[in-house]
């Protein structure tokens, strides 16, 4: 990730515009403009860390001086206790930043967290766990950083950047060789094309039009395996389609490359973590 990338600046600034509005009431009314304080960004429970980053970037677009120690790396496994980061400096700019900065590095580190825990499920499997777009409006980028730095594979960012040839697109174009057919037409020979097939008579026509990837699309563990049978190596595999922690090893036997999991990031958990300011600590103004 290029934390210096404007596009994520552009974020933070929208995320402290919706918060502070035309300024923070409550702590310009009772802390003084030049009180300096410190405080300690901590993990309240066991989790994977993602967006730490992002701290400097929120509380330095407040106020450029204010300092940001990190003392965890994101991808890091820490347990309840850890101190992940401290601040100091002015102590309206934290007070006034700690919602945002909470916000990204919880959601961020519950999504880097699951996906650590579903890669540990399946480690002994020949196949990667991948995210899809059911990402919050505006965060994919963030929240597939997120994934990546949970043990995860992305997989299209958006519908700019790999061809996937869904149910929808199947219907209107009139079966899969129509859909394959006309991306072909129109792209040429030199980009991958992903298809989605829900039963065999689909994955048959998939099969003869020579895709580069198949998507098994809510089978059933029985009829995954027998599709990866037929498919036999001449296409990358990927399972999705309520998929569940409790179902993902049963997935993963079958043979399948990946498992896309869409509740990576559109049902998260969010990490516990908490910002306090650190008294006996605050600098004199």
């Amino acid at each position: 990730m290029n934390w210096r990338n404007p596009q994520v600046r552009d974020l933070v600034l929208r995320a402290l515009q919706e918060d502070i509005g035309t300024g923070d009431i409550t702590t310009d009314s009772i802390v003084a403009e030049d009180r300096q304080a410190s405080a300690r960004i901590w993990a309240k429970a066991d989790g994977v860390v993602a967006g730490l980053p992002l701290l400097p970037i929120v509380f330095q677009s407040l106020d450029p001086s204010v300092q940001v120690e990190l003392l965890a790396t994101d991808g890091q496994a820490v347990t309840a206790g850890t101190t992940l980061a401290r601040v100091q400096g002015s102590a309206r700019a934290i007070l006034t930043g700690e919602r945002v900065a909470l916000n990204f590095l919880q959601r961020l580190s519950g999504i880097a967290t699951r996906t650590a825990r579903l890669v540990e499920q399946i480690r002994f499997y020949n196949c990667r766990i991948v995210d899809t777009r059911k990402t919050a409006p505006g965060l994919r980028m963030l929240e597939k950083y997120a994934v990546a730095a949970g043990g995860g594979l992305n997989h299209r960012f958006g519908l700019y950047d790999a061809v996937l040839i869904k149910d929808n697109h199947i219907a209107i174009a009139g079966g899969v060789l129509e859909a394959v057919s006309a991306v072909r037409r129109r792209l040429g020979h030199t980009y991958k094309i992903e298809v989605e097939v829900e039963n065999m008579e689909q994955l048959a026509q998939a099969l003869e039009s020579g895709v580069d990837i198949i998507m098994l699309d809510n089978m059933p563990p029985e009829m995954m395996k027998e599709a990866v049978r037929q498919i036999d190596g001449r296409a990358l595999v990927e399972a999705s389609g309520g998929i569940t922690e409790e179902t993902l090893q049963e997935v993963a036997k079958t043979g399948v490359d990946f498992i896309s999991v869409g509740a990576l990031t559109h049902d998260v958990k969010a990490l516990d973590i908490s910002l306090d300011v650190e008294l006996g600590q605050e600098a004199a103004g």
